[in-house]
């Protein structure tokens, strides 16, 4: 799994599987740090240990439903599906297949866009996405787990407070109106109790095989999203 970012031309494959980490710089609560979706991306990527050339992380993402709070920075999505474009038709002119692993769920609109018009281009492109299953929404007990297994030393487990707590589906027509901060002024939708780094690496095994598997069947949906 060479770095793409450490390498020369010349030790490349041949028409590689390129990975792009795809992440935010936004609010994650009082407790865990703005690069937080981006971390868990790169991580996931690193576990699953593709045959691929993996790309510097794109740190940036749409992630206007959080800019009430200090610290974010977003370039929307028009702006994202645009990069996600050109970034796409720069790197499948070396590059076999080319895959984003999206840590950031804002960032769906804009892969949902970008993607599609990669493939109908001729381009071989699809996203993952980090999710888990019953997971809460956002820096809660699963974001929270995971970075205490990933990255320890960047989570302020003393400064963890509950957000809300209702489903994300009930609370979608909210955010979209008043933004994350309107409704949870911890910025947090979830609650980070509960999470440890023993739970965080079960996480990051079951996300990581996931996206292994998914690599292996390479089944793209009219999304682009790889299942």
């Amino acid at each position: 799994m060479p770095d793409l970012a450490g390498a020369v031309w010349p030790e490349l494959p041949d028409r590689p599987l390129l990975v792009v980490p795809l992440g935010s710089v936004e609010q994650h609560g009082h407790h865990l740090p703005l690069a937080t979706d981006t971390t868990v991306a790169e991580a996931v990527v690193r576990r699953a240990g593709l045959d691929a050339v993996v790309a510097p992380a794109v740190p940036y993402g749409a992630s206007g439903e959080h800019e009430g709070f200090p610290g974010t920075v977003s370039l929307g999505t028009a702006a994202l599906t645009t990069l996600l474009v050109e970034y796409g038709r720069s790197a499948c002119r070396w590059a076999g297949r080319l895959l984003v692993v999206n840590g950031h769920g804002g960032n769906l609109d804009a892969l949902r866009s970008a993607v599609p018009l990669l493939r109908a281009e001729g381009r071989d492109a699809a996203w993952f996405p980090c999710g888990v299953a019953g997971g809460d929404a956002h820096a809660g007990r699963t974001e929270t787990s995971l970075l205490l297994h990933v990255e320890p030393g960047v989570v302020r487990t003393d400064r963890s407070v509950a957000g809300e707590t209702a489903p994300i589906a009930e609370l979608l027509p909210r955010l979209r109106a008043e933004g994350v901060r309107g409704v949870s002024p911890t910025g947090v939708l979830g609650d980070p109790a509960g999470a440890s780094a023993e739970e965080g690496a079960r996480l990051l095994t079951g996300i990581a095989a996931r996206l292994t598997a998914a690599v292996g069947r390479w089944d793209v949906g009219a999304d682009g999203r790889l299942r």
